[in-house]
């Protein structure tokens, strides 16, 4: 079964929503040294239920999105378009993580897929 593995957080001012963040939950939030601004946020220990995350740019992204792990980002990516949904990007390599794209339910609910894959590039 599919789960949620990661969400991110939109913010006018990532720096700002970084330091909130923080000094309310004490998350530990890292920019991250990728091709785009983005924050790596750690909501817990690895031995504690939930997921970490990230935060965008506002522009980059309008509304938390919640992500889901697939073993096969292109037979998921036939499933959720045979099943009424909507691919929003186009199959994108996140490097040394894998293969995501964004997409829509049949509500218009945003989400995101990921093929783990360390090897992308």
């Amino acid at each position: 079964m599919s789960r949620v593995i990661h969400f991110e957080l939109p913010a006018d001012n990532p720096e700002r929503a970084v330091k909130f963040y923080q000094q309310v939950f004490g998350w530990k939030i890292e920019k991250w040294d990728g091709p785009q601004p983005y924050w790596l946020v750690a909501t817990g220990e690895d031995s504690e239920p939930g997921i970490n995350g990230g935060i965008a740019r506002r522009e980059d992204l309008s509304a938390v999105v919640n992500t889901i792990s697939v073993p096969s980002f292109d037979d998921y990516a036939k499933k959720i378009t045979s099943a009424g949904g909507k691919l929003l990007t186009p199959k994108m390599p996140v490097p040394g993580v894998g293969y995501m794209a964004y997409c829509a339910d049949t509500e218009g609910t945003k989400f995101g897929i990921m093929q783990m894959d360390p090897s992308a590039r």
